[in-house]
């Protein structure tokens, strides 16, 4: 039996714009049935934490204080009634390593007709519910974690060490189910991915794997465009050192045969991104865009969609499938791709605002934090 403590520490936030707080929060003692507790052992930053605290992104809202964090691996510590097995099918027990996904309902109009449980019309998310309500962990940046019920939850293969089963909890999962909605890439599909974050490095790989004829990483600094070039970019360009946006767009049509890239993708999240993606691609192109969660408007013209017969997409968060196909990229293709190179840097729990404000600046590509012991 796993000795399991009335409380437990987590980084909580207490207000927009203020840094986290380490503090004690209650580990609920019962759990409803089909949830699981959860010892985390990573949880790993994405830049959306960042922008959550300071209150800059649609994924803000005023709920103190609560735990942010939504990657995260942990070890399963307790069932809840009924959890027999994870969500394709395969035993689970005390002791699996697990990544869960938020509470889709699984009974309104977008989970059982739309097939599309990420619009889902009564989720239950991470992150957003207050740490001093049951059931008090619902955030990552807390040594353990609360899995809803409704949640899928996925047994994490033993090759994926934790840090990358964290990262795969997101960045990996919502390229996985991006690439899903904007559909095969051809033999024949230039493709270029404006950033060079853990997104766009994920996405990098994928059109690797898929047979793109050229991969062009738009983005910066040079580590993380270092790290595409290994992963099998054949061309980057360091927003740094070509600043204007025509002369970029001129290099990428060098590159591009004069007529752009046939795919897209946006990942970036920078507010200039999508007017700029919109010029580069070819006609007849497809443009994914995955990154833009701030609150401005930009400017473009919607006659240039018409005119160069574009398809633009949109995807947000990922279902249990794409979990669990992350994972298992990461798994079938450890000799390909050097994944450990996305893990920058690893910090303690009561580092976490040092962690986020490097993320922030750009200086982690993927900052982990560890919050137990660790596999791999």
């Amino acid at each position: 039996m796993i000795e399991i403590p009335e409380t437990c520490r987590a980084a909580l936030l207490v207000g927009r714009g203020q840094p986290l707080e380490i503090g004690e929060v209650t580990v609920p003692r019962r759990l409803e049935p089909n949830a699981i507790l959860v010892r985390h052992l990573v949880a790993t930053i994405c830049a959306t934490d960042g922008h959550v605290q300071h209150g800059d992104t649609q994924a803000s809202h005023d709920c103190y204080p609560r735990i942010l964090g939504h990657e995260m691996v942990g070890r399963v510590v307790r069932l809840g009634e009924g959890v027999t097995h994870d969500s394709i099918g395969r035993p689970l027990a005390v002791g699996d390593r697990i990544v869960y996904t938020h509470g889709f309902c699984g009974q309104c109009y977008q989970c059982v007709v739309a097939h599309e449980p990420t619009l889902c019309e009564h989720r239950r998310c991470y992150t957003q519910t207050l740490s001093t309500e049951f059931p008090h962990l619902t955030g990552g940046f807390a040594e353990y974690g609360y899995v809803f019920p409704t949640a899928g939850r996925v047994r994490v293969p033993d090759v994926v060490p934790d840090e990358l089963a964290s990262a795969a909890s997101c960045a990996l999962r919502t390229v996985v189910h991006g690439f899903d909605r904007l559909g095969r890439i051809r033999d024949t599909d230039r493709v270029a991915i404006q950033g060079s974050g853990p997104l766009g490095l994920f996405a990098t790989a994928l059109a690797v794997r898929s047979g793109a004829p050229s991969v062009i990483v738009i983005g910066g600094p040079a580590e993380r465009l270092e790290v595409a070039r290994r992963w099998g970019a054949t061309h980057t360009l360091d927003i740094g050192e070509l600043p204007d946006p025509a002369e970029r767009r001129s290099r990428v049509l060098d590159w591009a045969e004069g007529r752009g890239p046939e795919v897209v993708i946006e990942v970036s999240g920078a507010r200039s991104a999508f007017p700029e993606g919109i010029e580069l691609i070819a006609r007849g192109g497809r443009y994914l865009v995955l990154g833009q969660r701030h609150n401005e408007a930009v400017e473009v013209r919607p006659s240039d969609i018409t005119d160069k017969h574009l398809r633009v997409v949109g995807s947000i968060s990922a279902g249990v499938d794409h979990y669990a196909r992350a994972l298992d990229f990461l798994a079938h293709n450890w000799e390909r791709f050097p994944w450990m190179d996305l893990i920058s840097n690893r910090y303690r729990l009561e580092e976490i605002n040092v962690a986020l404000e490097r993320m922030r600046e750009w200086r982690e590509i993927k900052a982990a934090i560890m919050l137990g012991e660790q596999r791999g």
